[in-house]
């Protein structure tokens, strides 16, 4: 059984202003011809498939033609991340062919996909993003909701799984594949994933997902591994394209999974790269001159560093960076405390604000006014994903 895993397509995502659609366009194009020249007998996209709750109609169309054309070769298994509203996307679910399967309901993520070959049953469980602020009473198994946390409602997921898997078992036990999209402990975050914390937390233990042979997850845009207990894989395939400066160094790519034996493989298969990303500081001197020769065809976020604005700066910029996202200007004798003062999309927001009451009052935020920021912050998050 050959699975391939993808994930945190963002379809309508722009960066700094560039549509991406067409590069994601490329990148999907890439993937069903992975998945005729490997004779993938599964795709498996473990969330975030759109960019937001009610995407462009250039992403609705793109992804429908996508899906009806790795239909064609193989089966396509689609679960809901934070980004995506579950409703929208698994609109229609019910009506779809047999090899494009939606789970996008909490109600329905015991219910796998079954997969037969030669070695017996793959059963592909697709687990929704788990918001546990709703997904506490629906995974509730009585009056009582479970804890208002990402761990207490994936736990309660997998309880489910691991109930719908041992029922199934016969002579030998089917092997057992699980997407799901969380934040899960040892992974390493960029800065362009978005924040999920419910009561200050937002991570998940690995253990959670013990019983599986191999999770596919979604959510951190970095490829990675993360350990987890005995017999059961974990790994982000991450995005497939840069979606921040801060992955300019990821090497995307999309997993190949190969269930035989008894074991577990992996392998990578690159994802084209639409342009580079690279940050370019120095002088405008430097930078006009051959310290900016490798970087003109790329993205890049420009920081001039002459002790005094140069004139006409964006222009003699961008004429010779045509692609320049960014473009600032720091002076070098001063970047160091602007480094530490420059609030930007990395920085935590609760710390941000905490920071500016200090500044104010002299004194940071009081245990209890810390609690109040971060459930107006986690209100106000809440709201976004499920806009």
């Amino acid at each position: 059984m050959r699975l391939l895993h993808t994930s945190d397509w963002h379809l309508g995502r722009s960066l700094h202003g560039v549509d991406l659609i067409d590069h994601q366009a490329a990148y999907l194009d890439h993937l069903v011809d992975v998945v005729r020249a490997e004779q993938v007998d599964a795709v498996v996209v473990a969330g975030d498939v759109y960019d937001r709750a009610i995407p462009p109609v250039e992403a609705v169309t793109l992804l429908s033609e996508t899906l009806a054309r790795l239909a064609e070769h193989t089966t396509v298994v689609v679960t809901s991340g934070n980004h995506d509203s579950a409703t929208r996307l698994g609109f229609g679910s019910a009506l779809m062919r047999d090899r494009v399967r939606l789970r996008t309901r909490v109600a329905g993520l015991a219910e796998p996909v079954v997969l037969p070959d030669d070695e017996g049953d793959v059963l592909v469980y697709g687990i929704p993003y788990l918001d546990p602020d709703f997904a506490r009473v629906e995974l509730a198994d009585g009056p009582e909701l479970l804890a208002r946390s990402h761990q207490a409602v994936a736990a309660a997921a997998m309880r489910r799984v691991r109930d719908d898997l041992a029922a199934r078992q016969g002579s030998t036990r089917p092997r057992s594949v699980v997407a799901a999209h969380a934040f899960v402990i040892g992974g390493a975050p960029t800065d362009s994933e978005r924040d999920i914390r419910v009561g200050g937390v937002d991570q998940v233990p690995a253990g959670v997902f013990a019983g599986a042979d191999y999770v596919a997850l979604g959510h951190l845009h970095g490829p990675q591994t993360v350990s987890g207990v005995d017999g059961t894989v974990l790994r982000y395939s991450g995005s497939p394209l840069a979606y921040s400066f801060s992955e300019q160094h990821h090497a995307k790519s999309t997993v190949l999974v190969d269930l035989s034996g008894g074991r577990v493989r992996t392998s990578l298969v690159a994802a084209p790269v639409p342009r580079r990303l690279a940050d370019v500081t120095g002088t405008l001197d430097d930078l006009l001159g051959a310290a900016g020769a490798p970087h003109t065809d790329a993205w890049t976020r420009v920081t001039v560093t002459d002790t005094h604005r140069p004139d006409d700066l964006y222009r003699r910029v961008k004429q010779r960076f045509p692609h320049a996202l960014v473009v600032h200007h720091r002076a070098a004798q001063s970047a160091q405390s602007s480094r530490a003062t420059a609030v930007t999309s990395a920085h935590d927001p609760l710390d941000v604000t905490a920071d500016f009451l200090a500044h104010v009052t002299g004194h940071g935020p009081t245990p209890a006014e810390a609690d109040v920021l971060r459930r107006a912050y986690e209100d106000v998050t809440a709201m976004e994903r499920s806009a």
